[in-house]
């Protein structure tokens, strides 16, 4: 895939974004940045071949708006798109519509995200599978009081995550019950602004946790390499 590949839109800011224009020149890709009002000017800008405007500083309307993506992929002539992490890293819509417009997303396929990108998908599908989880709730009814109720049955202290989006964005430990309701709102109104989407799950929160994982990468002829294991604790 990405011996066809002569340019890369970076559709992220920030630290990302930078890591991501720096390994693209040692692959001797062009690059093109975007940016919001906001960040006019930052670093990821400065590194990147050339930058174009998105939009303001709402997310919402910049590094949110596929269009906006889009319209800046056309706009530089990049004939690829990199999501970075968080934003639209693991919107399925996303994807697809990178395809659509006959652009190389660099990720995993709309299909994917739908059914990994979305905790609460990601846990259903592995507790059917038989994979163990944590003891969570991972249902629809996303009232307050539904999910206070269910806060209570896992048992303390629990912790609240957004359902897209990773980075440990809206992501929040509560002890009590005297807390819950203010650490969701706090929660919700994090996910909406980085994710667009305030669906949360709720997890037993685990005391002094390892953090392992295997890294899987695979592209569209069939190539699939593992990374072994790596300990993120």
């Amino acid at each position: 895939m990405l011996d066809r590949v002569r340019k890369v839109l970076i559709a992220n800011r920030g630290e990302i974004a930078v890591r991501v224009a720096r390994t693209c020149r040692v692959m001797g890709i062009a690059t093109a940045a975007v940016y919001s009002e906001a960040d006019a000017g930052a670093l990821h800008t400065r590194v990147a071949d050339e930058a174009v405007p998105i939009g303001p500083a709402e997310a919402a309307r910049s590094y949110l708006s596929i269009d906006a993506i889009l319209a800046a992929a056309r706009r530089t002539g990049a004939d690829a798109i990199h999501p970075g992490y968080g934003f639209l890293s693991q919107s399925g819509d996303f994807a697809d519509a990178v395809a659509r417009a006959g652009l190389t997303f660099i990720g995993p396929p709309g299909d994917v995200h739908r059914t990994m990108g979305d905790k609460k998908g990601a846990r259903r599908l592995m507790a059917a599978a038989g994979v163990p989880v944590v003891p969570g709730y991972d249902g629809d009814d996303q009232s307050d009081a539904a999910l206070a109720q269910e806060a209570a049955r896992i048992g303390w202290p629990v912790m609240i995550k957004p359902s897209r989006g990773g980075g440990g964005k809206g992501m929040r430990v509560v002890r009590g019950d005297k807390d819950f309701l203010s650490a969701l709102a706090g929660s919700r109104r994090e996910a909406r602004a980085a994710f667009g989407d305030d669906v949360v799950v709720l997890e037993r929160f685990v005391e002094r946790p390892r953090h392992l994982e295997v890294q899987v990468l695979a592209d569209q002829a069939g190539h699939v390499i593992h990374l072994l294991e790596r300990e993120c604790s």
